[in-house]
C-alpha cells in the first residue's frame, strides 16, 4: 500500500500529506495541500526537475504556487469582474488589490486537497470549492489525476463539474528546471504557436491578438529562453501564447532542452493557451526566508490552460463551465535524456 506520509500542519491545525508514486523512470512527490507536485524526479539525472520545499512552511510563507494546482480560475481576471448571463460577479482582487490571480487569496491552490484513489504511479485528489468562495458562483468539484507511465510521461488530467454556471480553468503550475545550474535562461524553447497576447500595466491581456512574426515572442523554432530587444534589453516573459482558438484533441506543442543535461521536456495538452513565465519575480521573495535557495530566473512556467481574462474579452476561448458538462484538460510532459556532447579539445 502507498500509503500518505505527513508533511506538515496548516495554520488551522490541519495535517498536510504527501504521496510518493513512481513508474517510466520518474518519481514524483505530490501534496494534498495545493494539489502541489512537490518533487519530481528523472532516472539518470540528479536534480530536481521542479522547484519546491522541503518544509511545509515555506509553502505557507514563501510559495509563489510552486507545482500547485490554482482555480478556479487560473491567471487573471481584469478588475475581478465578470458576467454570465447577465449576472454580474465581483470576486477578489488579490493581487495589488485591482486583478484577480490564480482563482483569489483563498484559492484552490492554497488549500487541501483530499486524496480520493492512490497507486504505486498514480494519485488522484479531489476538492469542492464551494459556492460563494472568493466570489465564485456554483459548487465546483475539481479532480486532479496525476500518473507516471511508461517512457517518461508525467500525465496532468483536471476534470472539473459544476452546479450553477461559473468560470472554470485549471492548471499546472509547476516551475521546471532541466538543468544542472541556478537559472535556465539557455534552455531551448519551442511552442507551436503563431499568436501572442500583449498585455497593460496589469498584465491583463489588451484584447490584441498578435503575431509573433519578428518579435522575441516567436519560438516556433527553438531558441533560448533568455531573448534580447535590439537595445540589449531582457525580455521577461510572463505571457499567453495562443495554441489554438478553442480546446482540441491532446497535440505536442512545446519542446524544451537543457544543454548542460541534455534533458528534454516535451508537452502534449488539450489546452487552447500557455502561460510562458520565466520566473523573473522571483527576487522579490521576502528576505524572511533564510538561505532561499533559488533566485530569479531559477524556473520557468509552462501552464497551460485557457487564455486569460477570457470571460471578459471578445473572442478569446470559452471559460465559462456549465451544469452537466466535465471540463476536461489534459497536459502529458514526456522527459527523456540524451548524451551532452562535449566540446572537442
Amino acid at each position: 500500500m502507498n500509503a500518505p506520509e505527513t508533511f506538515g500542519t496548516t495554520r488551522n491545525g490541519e495535517t498536510v500529506s504527501r504521496v510518493t508514486i513512481s513508474g517510466g523512470g520518474l518519481t514524483a512527490n505530490i501534496l494534498n495541500w495545493g494539489a502541489v507536485v512537490q518533487d519530481l524526479r528523472l532516472e539518470g539525472h540528479s536534480h530536481a526537475l521542479v522547484l519546491g520545499f522541503d518544509d511545509f512552511e515555506n509553502y505557507l510563507d514563501y510559495s509563489p504556487y510552486f507545482g500547485a494546482t490554482p482555480g478556479r480560475s487560473s491567471n487573471r481576471i481584469a478588475d475581478g469582474r465578470f458576467s454570465i448571463d447577465g449576472q454580474e460577479y465581483q470576486v477578489d482582487r488579490n493581487e495589488n488589490g485591482v486583478t484577480n490571480l490564480h482563482g483569489g487569496s483563498d484559492g484552490t491552490g492554497v488549500s487541501l486537497w483530499e486524496f480520493e484513489e492512490i497507486g504505486d504511479d498514480r494519485v488522484t485528489l479531489k476538492i469542492v470549492d464551494r459556492d460563494g468562495r472568493g466570489g465564485f458562483p456554483g459548487n465546483c468539484t475539481i479532480r486532479a489525476h496525476f500518473q507516471l507511465k511508461s517512457r517518461g510521461v508525467f500525465s496532468v488530467v483536471y476534470e472539473s463539474t459544476t452546479d450553477a454556471p461559473t468560470i472554470a480553468n485549471i492548471c499546472n503550475h509547476s516551475y521546471f528546471n532541466l538543468g544542472n545550474g541556478t537559472d535556465t535562461l539557455e534552455h531551448q524553447l519551442m511552442i507551436a504557436a503563431d499568436h501572442y497576447l500583449p498585455t497593460d500595466e496589469r498584465q491583463i491581456p489588451t484584447g490584441e491578438i498578435r503575431p509573433v512574426a519578428d518579435t522575441p515572442f516567436d519560438f516556433r523554432k527553438s531558441q533560448p529562453m533568455k531573448r534580447d530587444y535590439p537595445n540589449s534589453r531582457q525580455v521577461l516573459f510572463d505571457h499567453n501564447f495562443c495554441l489554438s482558438s478553442e480546446r482540441r484533441e491532446k497535440r505536442p506543442v512545446i519542446s524544451v532542452r537543457s544543454p548542460s543535461s541534455g534533458v528534454t521536456m516535451d508537452v502534449l495538452t488539450t489546452e487552447p493557451g500557455v502561460q510562458f513565465y520565466t520566473a523573473f519575480k522571483l527576487d522579490e521573495t521576502p528576505e524572511g526566508l533564510s538561505g532561499f535557495p533559488y533566485g530569479p530566473f531559477a524556473g520557468f512556467c509552462l501552464e497551460t490552460q485557457v487564455w486569460p481574462d477570457a470571460i471578459n474579452q471578445q473572442g478569446f476561448p470559452n471559460a465559462i463551465l456549465r451544469p452537466g458538462q466535465t471540463l476536461r484538460q489534459e497536459t502529458d510532459y514526456v522527459f527523456r535524456k540524451s548524451e551532452v556532447k562535449k566540446p572537442q579539445a
